[in-house]
């Protein structure tokens, strides 16, 4: 009985050091054009200062109502699995359709007006229709963004040179059979025949398919690689030592604990 005692003591202390160590997570919903995931860490409620703003866009899988849904995969779910991510994230849920940049710059105003942001370093990273999304806001505000990642996705636009202006990492599996990675190398190219690539950085994932790009979410050298731009940098750098390769996507779905068929088909 006393051993039980002590082991409930132990429980009890772990989960409330493990509720503090994880932050966070606020549902919102009308408060802009789309419902969103607030997620604030432990710092931001400690130091009560600045904080960095990371801008997740998801894949098609987890468009609808249901905002639960958007915590499947992606940075909440990589942050809830015990990844250190000492940033505000912000996580809106596309209803269906494109997601639109004019609505997410609504939405990142309505973070900057109700949270402490650094403005200067405000990250967007997406996947597959959020890929598409990411490189669609950047390029309609890349003097929004210190930094942008977007995986197996696109652009909708035909001309894609202010992409060129920010700092902008696009990876892309060769084995996708749902986005062809054609649509990201067309940015790519794109960029270079305009010699707007020198912010440019991108990795084919030799025979990636398009749910292997989901486990980038789960590694710490996304996020670092994010937060080592600022707006403040003069003039605008792409970090290039952060490295993310082939054998970084070979951690199992059943260590990550999703399904793989949440996002095979983004």
């Amino acid at each position: 009985m006393k051993k039980l005692f002590f082991i409930l003591i132990f429980l009890g202390f772990y989960l409330h050091i493990s509720a503090q160590m994880s932050g966070v997570f606020e549902a919102k919903k009308g408060e802009s054009d789309y419902n969103f995931w607030v997620y604030t860490p432990h710092e931001y409620a400690q130091d009560n200062h600045e904080l960095p703003l990371i801008i997740f866009l998801h894949g098609a899988s987890l468009c609808g109502n249901n905002l639960d849904r958007v915590r499947r995969y992606g940075t909440l779910d990589a942050i809830e699995k015990g990844l250190d991510v000492p940033m505000l994230v912000v996580a809106p849920q596309n209803p269906g359709g494109a997601w639109n940049p004019e609505k997410l710059l609504n939405l990142l105003e309505w973070m900057e007006a109700h949270y402490k942001v650094d403005k200067n370093r405000v990250y967007v990273l997406g996947m597959s229709l959020g890929g598409y999304g990411t490189m669609d806001f950047a390029a309609t505000y890349p003097e929004k963004i210190a930094a942008a990642m977007a995986l197996c996705g696109g652009c909708s636009y035909k001309d894609v040179q202010k992409l060129g202006e920010l700092p902008l990492w696009i990876m892309h599996g060769t084995g996708d059979t749902a986005v062809s990675v054609k649509q990201s190398q067309r940015v790519v190219d794109s960029l270079k025949e305009q010699n707007k690539d020198h912010l440019l950085r991108y990795f084919w994932v030799p025979g990636g398919s398009h749910g292997l790009l989901a486990r980038a979410f789960y590694l710490q050298q996304t996020y670092d690689w994010l937060i080592a731009h600022s707006l403040k940098d003069s003039p605008r750098e792409v970090d290039r030592d952060i490295q993310i390769e082939r054998e970084d996507f070979n951690v199992s779905y059943r260590e990550l604990k999703i399904d793989p068929q949440m996002y095979a088909e983004d």
